[in-house]
């Protein structure tokens, strides 16, 4: 991985945490930190290290500061694991590239001391790995997208949505919610999708093939749903199909794109074609 390009995507991931980064929130109560809440009078049981020398000598009388504590940034990657996600007919599946993108994206998380959460969605109901950092966070990463993608036949059409409201209920503190899927046969996503709008900053990933835009005349095709195991069989040569096709896809992707602009919400498409690494960098400048 290109050391410069990681440095950069550090800086631009920073600047899409929206001011969520260590020492940029106020956090509740009163700790370790570099930001002065109080100075008052030296009690029994303070940190003597907290002793002001300046107020102390000013009043005669040892005063302590106290310090609103800093809060690391937790960031929340909600993975697609669908079995759509392990088509691909280029230079990878779409698995891969997602599966590359949550690592590049967990180990910037844990660089600024702060910790990253992944809720896996798409193959049976949704599976939280609690937050981490450091070094267990990004090893608990790679163990979990070790699992790979769920078998045939078991996708779900409102497991993004679930996986979405679940995410809200255990991220109490505002914090970095990156969303990385292929949007395929998905429901009821918007409105959990903008409740952590409100709360939290939102960076959505598309994973596509380019195959899923347009059918290749190859003759006749055997077509097999990953989601559902329907099967079909195709005339590709027929020229009005093809076009319906792309039709169809264009005006299918048009309307996520739509939604997630809607919402506010960043949108990045990457591709299973090219080096998704570098276009990541670029989408996110």
């Amino acid at each position: 991985m290109p050391h410069g390009l990681l440095e950069a995507l550090d800086l631009v991931v920073a600047r899409r945490a929206a001011g969520a980064l260590p020492g940029d929130r106020r956090a509740a109560g009163l700790g370790a930190g570099t930001e002065l809440a109080q100075l008052r009078p030296y009690t029994v049981g303070d940190d003597v290290r907290q002793i002001d020398p300046s107020a102390t000598a000013r009043t005669g009388t040892p005063h302590v500061r106290l310090h609103v504590p800093e809060r690391t940034l937790t960031t929340w990657i909600a993975l697609d694991v669908s079995p759509s996600m392990a088509f691909g007919t280029t230079d990878r599946l779409k698995s891969d590239v997602a599966e590359g993108v949550t690592s590049v994206l967990g180990r910037l998380a844990v660089r600024r001391a702060g910790s990253v959460a992944l809720m896996t969605f798409g193959a049976g109901a949704p599976r939280l790995h609690p937050p981490r950092a450091s070094k267990p966070g990004v090893v608990a990463l790679q163990r979990a997208l070790a699992e790979g993608v769920g078998a045939d036949g078991q996708g779900d059409a409102h497991a993004l949505g679930d996986a979405l409201l679940r995410v809200g209920k255990v991220a109490t503190q505002p914090g970095l919610v990156i969303v990385i899927s292929d949007f395929r046969d998905q429901e009821h996503w918007t409105r959990p999708l903008g409740a952590l709008r409100l709360r939290h900053s939102v960076l959505a990933i598309e994973v596509r093939d380019p195959r899923e835009g347009e059918l290749p005349a190859v003759g006749r095709l055997a077509l097999v749903d990953p989601e559902t195991g329907e099967r079909i069989e195709v005339d590709s040569s027929r020229r009005g199909l093809r076009e319906r096709f792309a039709q169809l896809e264009a005006e299918r992707r048009g309307l996520v794109a739509r939604e997630l602009r809607r919402l506010t919400v960043e949108h990045v498409v990457l591709s299973t074609a090219g080096d998704w690494l570098r276009e990541l960098g670029r989408r996110l400048r």
